[in-house]
């Protein structure tokens, strides 16, 4: 039986982890925590779960790594999985982070592929997506996040899992990091995560006023703005902006990176674009190496012709 931590039963990366699972040919349980799980336990059968497992107390309405980590450290104890899976969000790598410490096992991150066995093989993404490491993987159960968008995200049915629920003991030592309060993201707009295009500026945009052009094209195509790192640390875009290995990993059907050169960090966060059209001065920028589409010119001329061209189009 393979165990899998699911953040909800519509977040795509959760969904990508049970695929991911279900690869190893083992019966199939998950774990979900917080406000909301019950609701979508059920729902998981649609993504091959034969039993959903729900932690009974209510403390872990409110994020806890900690705690979250106890819950499921708990419940393979009970359980004796043969391997524990998480999505290799944030959440996912810290939650399994946690419970691995408590169980005193290795853990695997950002890992693409899985053999069972003693020891398992795996194969992970090292130095931002830039190489593959092949290793052999020793613990039982075995603990491992999977890479963003190493696997399909599938639905294998219409059936309902079974639900249960579990105490997962916690203490108050748990509790003493957990969220208190939820800010949302000004501006609104089209979400980072989710979007079906992505228009990004890098350092070639030159100000934060630059990004002018950047998000009159993207309110154009219903697109949402992104950033590299240097952007986020020159303070001309908020970090929720950053597209990276650091920030937000995308995998839109379009990317449009404006005057980014194309580091490994940031190339780590958009390697899983269906399509990069790539805009730079620089024909030796090491982007064009992984662009499917490159137009060699200065952005400030370039994107404002494309939106011309996109309203001309519209007929306004």
């Amino acid at each position: 039986m393979v165990l899998v931590f699911v953040e909800g039963a519509g977040d795509e990366l959760s969904q990508q982890a049970l695929a991911f699972a279900r690869g190893l040919g083992e019966e199939l349980h998950a774990v979900l925590l917080g406000p909301g799980a019950e609701a979508q336990a059920a729902g998981l059968g649609a993504h091959g779960v034969a039993l959903a497992h729900l932690a009974s107390d209510p403390r872990l309405d409110a994020y806890a790594p900690a705690a979250y980590g106890q819950a499921v450290a708990a419940l393979t104890r009970e359980l004796g999985p043969a391997a524990v899976i998480a999505p290799g969000s944030e959440r996912g790598n810290e939650v399994l982070a946690h419970a691995a410490a408590r169980l005193e096992q290795p853990l695997s991150a950002n890992t693409v592929t899985l053999a069972l066995g003693h020891p398992a093989a795996v194969t992970r993404v090292r130095w931002g997506g830039s190489l593959l490491e092949e290793a052999h993987l020793h613990g039982t159960p075995l603990l491992a996040t999977v890479a963003p968008h190493a696997v399909a995200a599938e639905r294998v049915g219409a059936q309902e899992a079974e639900v249960r629920r579990f105490d997962p003991q916690l203490s108050e030592s748990d509790l003493v990091v957990r969220v208190s309060e939820r800010v949302g993201a000004g501006g609104g707009g089209v979400s980072l995560a989710d979007a079906e295009v992505v228009v990004s500026g890098g350092r070639g945009v030159g100000s934060a006023e630059g990004f002018g052009v950047i998000e009159e094209l993207a309110e154009l195509i219903g697109a949402a703005v992104g950033c590299s790192r240097a952007v986020t640390m020159a303070g001309w875009r908020p970090h929720t902006d950053q597209v990276g290995q650091t920030g937000t990993k995308i995998a839109p059907e379009l990317y449009i990176a404006c005057g980014i050169s194309g580091a490994t960090q940031h190339m780590a966060g958009c390697k899983g674009a269906k399509r990069l059209l790539a805009i730079n001065p620089d024909a030796e920028a090491s982007i064009f190496a992984s662009a499917d589409y490159a137009v060699i010119g200065d952005l400030h001329e370039v994107v404002p012709a494309i939106s011309a061209e996109i309203r001309r189009a519209k007929g306004g």
